[in-house]
């Protein structure tokens, strides 16, 4: 196995089992087991579990951007019509998948970590940062063409939209399923259309 590949499966083995079972709940044995490496070999790669776990938010982002990046919502022409896309692109990606498949690896570890670790805060705070400016891009073409006089921001409505899929997954996790975070999600597509002045078509 070479260097690449176990770092690699070290970092995989920190999403599946801090959104499973916890940032503290989840030893670095526990890790190595997971990715099938000895423990000589995580501290070949990272320093502590808490360098891994800033490592592994950058992960997170570059493996969860490739994924929306080629989202089939970029199809639409309209930039309104791919921020709807993207919220109905989201409440897809609930169906037929646990909680710990669906729900997000930086929000699961900053509600857990934020006080504690402040360089986990903020690569948490960075990844989430970095997915609003890609929703921010639709917004703000959004608003140039169909509310140009609307007084709120764009960056600000970007940041509500992952405000609304954080709690969201709490919501989720409390309830023991995604039920709850698809009528939150169809709550925030409603919000959505209405700050675009979109009448939604009967039925939609």
């Amino acid at each position: 196995m070479s260097a690449l590949e176990t770092r690699t499966k070290l970092l995989s083995a920190a999403l599946k089992l801090v959104r499973e079972e916890g940032y503290d709940a989840t030893s670095v044995d526990d890790l190595c087991r997971a990715a099938k490496v000895t423990k000589g070999a995580f501290f070949h790669h990272f320093a502590s579990k808490e360098d891994l776990a800033v490592a592994a938010t950058q992960f997170w982002t570059q493996v969860t951007g490739d994924a929306f990046a080629h989202a089939p919502y970029h199809g639409f022409e309209d930039p309104l019509d791919q921020l709807i896309g993207y919220v109905e692109f989201r409440r897809e990606l609930l169906k037929g998948r646990s909680l710990a498949e669906f729900t997000c690896f930086l929000g699961t570890m900053v509600q857990e970590k934020y006080a504690a670790s402040p360089s986990i805060r903020e690569a948490c705070l960075a990844g989430i940062t970095t997915h609003a400016a890609t929703i921010e891009e639709m917004i703000r073409a959004a608003k140039a063409r169909h509310a140009p006089r609307a007084s709120w921001l764009p960056q600000s409505l970007a940041l509500h939209t992952q405000a609304v899929l954080q709690g969201a997954f709490v919501l989720a996790k409390a309830k023991q399923g995604p039920k709850i975070a698809a009528e939150c999600l169809g709550h925030l597509r409603r919000y959505l259309e209405t700050q675009f002045n979109r009448t939604r078509k009967r039925g939609a």
